[in-house]
């Protein structure tokens, strides 16, 4: 059974003073984890985090990751600096990055090629705005938007990354798309992997990513395919984060 991974992404919040209490107390909290725990941190906070998290078992991401390996890309991270830092995982394609930087799902297929190709998994973001919903869109989307890095992914390399379906309409709105909801597309995400390699369908992590809280995590994870959660507001909040780890299934 895949083990489940509860991820948090601070977005753009945090401080060396706030950062260095809240991840002494998701430390302290930790033994009550049964499933893989990451964060994933604003780039200027990496070394921090890095000697932070030392000798504990969780994990160090970041927000987002360059396409290019290096080069006149100001302000753009490479993956080869993620790595000097211990990262074992970037997020991609997220819909902030989506609407506000106008990010397409080519230039995020490459962002998780580069990842991949560098031994970093992506946490490959995917997920409809309210209006493709109420259209009727939301599987045509969200398989257009996983397609897009499938194409570029050699088979073998299916299951290097990990799938995060955020509704759009869910993110920091406090709406939450139902436990069957959100399994109905996590089972067609995993149909449209299995597309490309049945095998590694059956192994790679997908996350649900829409205003997961304590009270509704436990029904959550409980659903066949959802193997963990992309957390957001709920990172920020050490006791909050750390009920939804322990809400994860075994």
């Amino acid at each position: 059974m895949r083990r489940q991974l509860v991820a948090g992404n601070w977005k753009m919040n945090g401080s060396l003073v706030a950062n260095a209490a809240l991840l002494a107390e998701i430390k302290a909290g930790m033994a009550s984890a049964v499933c893989d725990v990451a964060l994933c941190v604003p780039a200027p906070y990496l070394a921090q985090c890095q000697a932070e998290l030392a000798g504990t078992a969780i994990a160090l991401g970041s927000q987002d990751v360059s396409a290019h390996a290096a080069g006149a890309y100001t302000g753009e991270v490479a993956v080869s600096m993620l790595q000097d830092f211990a990262c074992r995982y970037a997020i991609v394609g997220h819909s902030e990055r989506r609407a506000y930087h106008g990010e397409t799902d080519e230039a995020v297929a490459q962002k998780a090629l580069r990842a991949v190709q560098a031994g970093v998994t992506p946490i490959v973001c995917v997920g409809e705005t309210l209006s493709e919903r109420e259209a009727g869109q939301t599987d045509a989307v969200v398989g257009r938007q996983l397609q897009a890095v499938l194409d570029v992914l050699d088979a073998a390399q299916v299951d290097k990354m990990v799938v995060a379906y955020e509704p759009v309409w869910a993110i920091g709105t406090g709406k939450t798309a139902t436990p069957q909801m959100a399994q109905d597309v996590h089972l067609a995400l995993r149909a449209k992997l299995a597309g490309k390699n049945s095998a590694a369908a059956a192994e790679v992590k997908i996350l649900y990513g829409g205003s997961m809280k304590p009270d509704n995590a436990v029904e959550l994870l409980a659903m066949a395919d959802i193997d963990g959660g992309l957390i957001g507001g709920a990172a920020l909040k050490a006791a909050d984060f750390l009920a939804i780890a322990a809400a994860a299934r075994q």
